[in-house]
């Protein structure tokens, strides 16, 4: 049988058999998520700082929840190793070897908060609470100055944070309604 006859064929069998795979039913797996379970999943924090949550931490607290649970990556003060490093590399974008961290290449301070309280620890992640992903943040960010030692960062005060690299980016979001 010619190549042109087998497609002519299988072209009118796959026509014949398109109701009753169109037809079929789904398979009916899962179920619908309720409101509740949507909202705890609902995590992310915009850079305006919607979504961020109640609590608060300071840099001293953070120094420790970073020693707890951090620094057997990132090392010390965030140098890296044998994970990223998380401090350092301002003023590095535009050489040729790069250093992306959140002070030298995140826009917005509230990514760094989202970040960690998504994906961290690695072999723990969203184990941390809000007070303790606040303290991090600030501890984080005041180890390349971008906030003072004393700083203590909450949901007003963490999207104030002008970030080095804030205007590095062009956003194609649009603005959202208020």
């Amino acid at each position: 049988m010619s190549t042109h006859k087998l497609g002519v064929l299988f072209s009118a069998l796959a026509l014949c058999l398109l109701p009753a795979v169109c037809g079929a039913q789904s398979p009916n797996l899962g179920r619908a998520l309720t409101p509740e379970e949507i909202q705890k999943a609902d995590i992310t924090v915009w850079p305006d700082g919607r979504g961020l949550p109640s609590g608060s931490g300071s840099v001293s607290a953070g120094a420790a929840v970073y020693a707890k649970n951090c620094e057997v990556c990132h090392g010390a003060k965030g140098a890296g190793k044998p994970q990223d490093q998380l401090t350092g590399g301002l003023g590095t974008l535009a050489s040729p070897k790069p250093v992306k961290t959140a002070a030298s290449y995140w826009p917005a301070s509230t990514t760094l908060f989202d970040y960690v309280r998504r994906a961290m620890p690695i072999v723990s992640p969203q184990s941390l609470t809000n007070d303790e992903v606040y303290a991090v943040t600030a501890y984080i960010l005041s180890i390349d100055g971008i906030v003072p030692q004393d700083a203590v960062m909450d949901a007003k005060s963490l999207p104030r944070v002008k970030m080095p690299n804030k205007d590095g980016f062009i956003s194609w979001w649009p603005k959202p309604p208020r």
